[in-house]
């Protein structure tokens, strides 16, 4: 398809790049790559930063794609609430797979597994139970965010806060990290290991998404995603950040996450990188410091 457009507009685009950017975010589910292209086609080239076609047919222009995506009024995401309003325990198996990184493998004895799977919302990987693309993922998270924000103490920081990390159109993550481990040692220092593994990541996720709502999306990583470690993926203006959220488990996990972490920088093609790592050990050093390892810095806030 991609090649009889570039054929017939000629707009410069590496046909391969797109259809493996296109596909990185929709498994090839084909509702949403048609809306992607769509908006490409159409909507895009409306946007500032956007004035040419071969600006449009890239890596920024399908991020934006997106964004219009998760903001629409879709039958097919109007179909996804209602379900999830209805089978409540469905609801809860995938804020535990998106939230508390559970790994869950597929069994067709239990209900809410088939029904994820007959509404399309489950792949089976390998065995495993998995959201079935990127764009499904990054909906239901913004969706249990945006339930979970109107009682969260977080999120209203990361509103308040909001101004002080965009500098000159560009987002300061250093920052960001500096004033989450502020407020969450303010909030929620003094809870325990159980509330940490529990909670930690999903306060960060809602600490984030109102600074970044609006013009940057996040998601996370599936390839990483676990009861231990969630790389989150964010994309702002064209600039990408990736920050892996973490439970400790002692000094050597600890060093063995920032080697995984410097390893998927390279595939990134990053120089820098971030980590939150939930301590629950009462000698840990609250705050947060710069590390190099070997080509990569690797900012890391410990809470």
């Amino acid at each position: 398809m991609l090649e009889e457009y570039e054929q017939d507009n000629h707009t410069g685009m590496n046909v391969e790049d797109m259809a493996e950017g296109i596909y990185g975010y929709t498994s090839g589910y084909p509702y949403l790559v048609s809306a992607i292209c769509k908006f490409l086609d159409e909507e895009i080239p409306e946007l500032a930063g956007f004035e040419n076609m071969a600006s449009v047919w890239t890596k920024e222009g399908i991020q934006e794609a997106v964004k219009i995506l998760l903001n629409e009024n879709t039958p097919l995401f109007d179909s996804m609430v209602k379900q999830l309003d209805t089978f409540k325990d469905l609801k809860e198996l995938i804020e535990q797979l998106l939230y508390r990184g559970r790994k869950i493998l597929f069994s067709p004895a239990e209900k809410s597994l088939n029904l994820g799977l007959m509404f399309g919302y489950f792949k089976d990987d390998n065995g495993r139970i998995t959201i079935a693309n990127r764009i499904f993922e990054m909906y239901l998270l913004n969706l249990f965010i945006a339930e979970d924000s109107i009682k969260s103490e977080i999120y209203l920081y990361g509103q308040d806060d909001k101004n002080q990390f965009i500098h000159q159109g560009r987002l300061d993550m250093d920052l960001v990290l500096e004033k989450f481990v502020v407020h969450f040692t303010d909030i929620y220092g003094d809870n325990d290991e159980k509330f940490l593994e529990k909670y930690g990541r999903k306060f960060f996720l809602l600490y984030l998404k109102p600074i970044i709502n609006g013009t940057g999306n996040y998601y996370l990583e599936a390839e990483t995603r676990d009861a231990r470690r969630t790389d989150v993926v964010v994309d702002y203006r064209g600039e990408q950040f990736v920050i892996e959220l973490k439970i400790w488990h002692g000094n050597e996990y600890n060093e063995r996450g920032k080697e995984q972490l410097a390893e998927y920088l390279d595939y990134y093609r990053l120089d820098k990188g971030y980590m939150v790592s939930f301590n629950f050990n009462r000698k840990k050093e609250v705050g947060v410091k710069t590390i190099t390892l070997g080509d990569k810095m690797i900012v890391e806030a410990v809470v």
